[in-house]
């Protein structure tokens, strides 16, 4: 392999790993805004221990991507030094600025958020949330500027000759605001909430499968399939727009992503197939002029096909093709399931069978206590002895001992707090 290749391959599996924490921030940050606001507003101790939980998550992803993004920075002088001097006064400005203005926003109210629950009032700690939340778009703002001004320059001109060649800023809000710059904020920040929002959902449903911790998962699961509906929904949008940007401003992209090979109005849409570019062929199922319908609004209009584009500026078409599919796939499959949860949460059949399910005849039991048998008065929940929330999130996600069985007569828990009347239907 050539050294090309070789910086390429590890930047990629640097800025692969890197990438998938920095969405699970944000979208994170957004959940906990909602679920903090939540607990202000209604005082449940129950979003009180979600705050405080998914704080944690929070926490451990911000870490992780910070960790993993410095050995990125660090890569782009030692991978791409000739690059990052040609547009280091560009590039370089855009990092600089989100070093500066959105990672210390966000790392300075990040200990607040971390350490404050006990230390600072609740609004105080909700305005900590909400900074750390703006830090991390914030954040996004400038990367994705850096990127887009990659694919689409704009506000700059080239200083110097040769190898003393470099880019200048010539107009900072032209490159700020480069042609493809606010389609690809608009659609990055949109599938980072649904990052988050599928990882809070994955994690309820984890635990409603286990049967442990119900009202914790059930209101995570609720929350965050809220939440990913509406971005599923939103990222269609911003796809489409997305998408057209591509249409004009790299064209030979579009066709690409497409497999579309000859000039021409009426451009198909194919919906899977393979590629042979030996040929200049696309095999598979296409629907006639959506593709120019979908690009330019029109099925007269001509969309550019890879015949039109030399060789050398072509992108890797086989693998462009398919790893474009795929994500319009997962896209599509995410909007379903947002939905099929949606429809299972209106009928009441987000819960999973076992405890505290209308399809279990037997919910919530637990030992009834000496002290109860003998007559005396019933303890109160949490106590020693007592029967506890069998519904409660403890926050203590490891395997609780069990009780030992007993022949002991046994009845639904009078202390079970968010469940007590659903028992009382069934027991």
């Amino acid at each position: 392999m050539s050294v090309e290749i070789l910086a390429r391959l590890q930047f990629a599996f640097t800025i692969a790993f890197h990438y998938i924490y920095p969405p699970l921030s944000i979208g994170l940050g957004v959940l906990l805004v909602i679920i903090e606001g939540l607990w202000l507003r209604t005082r449940n101790p129950l979003y009180h221990q979600m705050a405080r939980f998914w704080t944690k998550v929070f926490a451990l992803t911000f870490a992780i991507g910070v960790a993993t993004g410095l050995v990125m920075e660090f890569e782009f002088g030692t991978n791409w030094a000739t690059y990052s001097r040609y547009v280091g006064d560009v590039f370089g400005s855009a990092l600089a600025a989100e070093g500066i203005f959105a990672f210390f926003l966000e790392s300075g109210f990040l200990a607040i958020l971390l350490f404050g629950w006990d230390k600072v009032g609740p609004k105080m700690h909700f305005f900590a949330t909400c900074m750390v939340a703006f830090g991390a778009h914030f954040s996004a703002i400038w990367i994705v500027v850096a990127n887009s001004w990659m694919q689409t320059p704009a506000g700059y001109h080239i200083v110097g000759e040769g190898l003393r060649a470099r880019a200048e800023i010539t107009d900072f809000w032209a490159m700020v605001f480069n042609p493809s710059s606010v389609d690809r904020l608009t659609h990055t920040v949109i599938g980072a909430w649904q990052a988050g929002a599928w990882l809070m959902v994955s994690v309820g449903a984890y635990y409603l499968l286990r049967r442990r911790h119900r009202a914790f998962a059930l209101q995570s699961v609720k929350i965050g399939l809220t939440v990913a509906a509406v971005a599923a929904g939103l990222s269609l949008v911003t796809g489409h727009t997305s998408a057209q940007g591509v249409a004009v401003n790299q064209p030979a992209k579009l066709a690409a992503m497409e497999g579309h090979w000859v000039t021409g109005p009426q451009a198909p849409l194919h919906l899977f197939g393979w590629v042979d570019v030996a040929s200049e062929t696309t095999y598979g199922p296409a629907l006639p002029g959506l593709l120019s319908w979908l690009a330019h609004g029109d099925t007269a209009r001509p969309v550019i096909g890879l015949r039109d584009i030399p060789p050398d500026e072509r992108p890797p078409v086989q693998f462009t093709f398919q790893t474009f599919h795929v994500m319009v796939a997962v896209g599509f499959a995410l909007i379903a399931l947002a939905a099929w949860g949606l429809g299972a949460w209106a009928r009441g059949r987000l819960e999973i069978p076992g405890c505290c399910s209308g399809v279990s005849r037997f919910p919530c039991w637990v030992r009834r206590s000496p002290t109860r048998r003998a007559g005396g008065p019933p303890r109160s929940a949490g106590s020693p002895g007592s029967s506890t929330s069998c519904c409660a999130p403890r926050m203590r996600f490891r395997r609780s001992s069990r009780p030992a069985r007993s022949p002991s007569p046994w009845r639904c828990s009078p202390s079970c707090t968010y469940c007590s009347s659903r028992c009382s239907s069934f027991c």
